[in-house]
This record gives structure tokens, sequence and C-alpha cells, in this order.
């Protein structure tokens, strides 16, 4: 069963698209990321569900109910906004409590709900402490236990975790995934941070101008985009101009001639396409190594060392290649040592070149 369905939704400031006739359907259950960079359309979206916004043209059904103009307090969803918008003046079970006391729920019933969140969110010692005194990622459960106060059926996030450092919002995207299917409430978040879309997501809807490029499973998304802008969106990949040949392979810049095994995804010989593989696709190979279809000789010019693995990069002569690795794959790799990067035909995906601007 489809919870939240939007057809055709489209939102225009004047002359602009910030969203154009959009079609998603959202399953129930479900956390779902909105992924893009800024001025997407990815935020205007999300507040057209919340009913903060209304489209210009198109629907937003909700549980077989049309909520296209419904008003946002009508609607049931619950929202956590990027500035959180906690209220300074009350203390944690005030925050939380606010939306019971706008429903008018009896005093005994609004106690027995907080008690209950506090403990959901492992806070139930801060019940009286001012929000003020909480740290970011208390302050962050607050919020998101202030938004399911009510029980909504929809939790929205708009970019929730954008003010965390890095260790912290690792955390809380943990925290967050698990309270959510622990919940079993359908959820939409909005972030522009392709790793955190990839932690959380059961279906990341990666966006670019205000459409939607892909829908899909993050790891789908990210073994099988549909153009260069989703591949380079989502995490790091090698991208190459190349030449379809028509017989299963490509030419690479310089000439190089090399196998794929995803021949059938291009329509035509000479179409303008691009080759993706993934530095962890990549394999480095000592230069003694036998020679053979698919393997470029280079040689090494940066390498970035983070303990547990080697981010090399490879210069081949008329491009460059990034290989992921480890000091157990390749021991003794240095800058200025002559390679072999082997690109297997398995990993070698031909996508859509970037439109021109």
């Amino acid at each position: 069963m489809t919870h939240l369905t939007l057809q055709a939704v489209t939102r225009r400031f004047g002359a602009a698209h910030a969203v154009d006739s959009v079609d998603l359907n959202v399953p129930d259950g479900k956390l779902v990321c909105f992924l893009g960079p800024s001025g997407c359309g990815k935020t205007t979206l999300l507040r057209m569900i919340a009913g903060l916004e209304t489209p210009t043209s198109g629907n937003i059904h909700f549980a077989d109910r049309d909520i296209t103009r419904v008003p946002a307090n009508r609607r049931d969803f619950g929202m956590v906004f990027q500035s959180l918008a906690l209220f300074p003046h009350l203390t944690v079970a005030e925050n939380v409590a606010y939306p019971l006391r706008l429903r008018k729920t009896d005093k005994a019933a609004q106690g027995r709900r907080v008690a209950e969140l506090l403990e959901l969110i492992q806070l139930p010692h801060m019940a009286n402490r001012p929000v003020t005194q909480l740290s970011g990622g208390q302050r962050q459960r607050v919020a998101i236990a202030r938004a399911i106060a009510s029980q909504p059926k929809l939790l929205l996030l708009d970019e929730p975790l954008s003010a965390l450092d890095a260790k912290l919002r690792e955390a809380m995207q943990v925290e967050i995934r698990l309270l959510q299917q622990r919940l079993g409430i359908t959820t939409i978040m909005v972030t522009h941070d392709q790793r955190e879309a990839m932690t959380m997501a059961d279906e990341i809807v990666v966006m670019e101008k205000g459409r939607i490029a892909q829908v899909g499973k993050p790891l789908d998304i990210y073994r099988d985009p549909v153009s260069e802008f989703v591949a380079d969106f989502i995490g790091l990949g090698n991208i190459l101009p190349v030449t379809y040949d028509g017989a299963g392979g490509v030419s690479l810049p310089g000439g190089r001639r090399i196998a794929v095994a995803q021949a059938a995804r291009v329509p035509e010989s000479g179409s303008d396409i691009r080759l993706l593989i993934r530095p962890e696709d990549v394999c480095v190979k000592a230069a003694s190594d036998t020679a053979g279809p698919n393997r470029l000789t280079g040689t090494v010019t940066f390498i970035r060392d983070v303990g547990a693995s080697l981010e090399a990069t490879i210069d081949c002569a008329g491009f460059t290649l990034t290989a992921a690795t480890t000091p157990r794959e390749t021991p003794g790799l240095a800058l200025g040592m002559p390679v072999l990067a082997e690109l297997p035909p398995h990993a070698c995906k031909l996508i859509a070149a970037r439109a021109a601007h």
C-alpha cells in the first residue's frame, strides 16, 4: 500500500520552477531521503507535503485523501526543522508536551506520554531541565520527541543534523534510523549529504533542478546511476568521456579500448556517454604484472592515507583514476610508482552524460 502519493506536483516562484512536475509514491513505514544540492527543490517539496507551501499545480494524496490544500495543522504530520525550533523558555518535558497541550489532551495523559517519550529518547532524567542547557544531540532528540508526541502518521525532517559536528552527526543518524524502525513511522528526510542518505534511507529520491533524477534503494543508486549527475552526486566515482564502439567496448581518452559489461544501455555508437567506475572497483597491480585487457599503465601522483584505507590518484596519460585500496592489498604503494590499473568489465558502467547548460 502506498501511503503518500504526489502527482505532477509543481511549485513556481514567478517564472522559476522550484519543483517541476514531480510524481512520487512513498510507501508505508519506510524512511525516504530527498537528496540533492542546494537549490534543487527538495525542501520546497517537503514543505508542500507538510502544508507550509501550496503547489502551483498537481495533487498530493495521503491515505487515499486529497490533502493538496488542507492546512498544515489539519494534516496530522510531525515535523523537525533545521533550526529545531524548540522553545527556549520551556523545559524538556514542556517542549515535548506542547503539541499535546494544543490538542487539549488531559494532564494525566500528557504526563504519561511525555514520560514514555523521554524514556524512548533516553532523557528521562532531564525532564525538568531548560532546553538551553542541553547539548546539540540532546536538543535534537527532544525535537524528534516533540514531533512524534501526538503520534503523527508521517514524520518530516528538514536537514535536522546539519548543525551537528561530524562525530555526533553520525551517531544521530543511527539513533534516528533505529527510532524510526522501532516506531514504524513513515518518514521523509531532506539532506544534501549523500553519506547520510546512504546510511539512513530505505529509498533515496535524487533531485536535480526541481525534478526527480532517480529513485531507488541506496545501493541500487550507487551501483547503477542513470546519469552523470546522479553518479557524481552519490559517492566518489571515476567518470570518463568515452566513445562506444558498438561491439561491447569503449574508447577512453587517448584511444585505449576497454571492454564493458553493460553495453545494452547505450542506444547507438558514438552517443554522448560516460564511463563510471567506482574507486573501490579499480584494482591496483604492480607494474611488473602481466599486461592484459582492461589493464592500464599509470603512475601514482597522490596518496591519501587514512590508516585503514588508501586513496591513490593514478595518472594514465590522458586522464586520471582514483583507486581505493588498503595497505594490505597494495603494500609499499608510493608516490611516483608505476602501476597497472585494472578496470573489471562488470564494474564499468555506461551512463548518460550530463546535459549541457
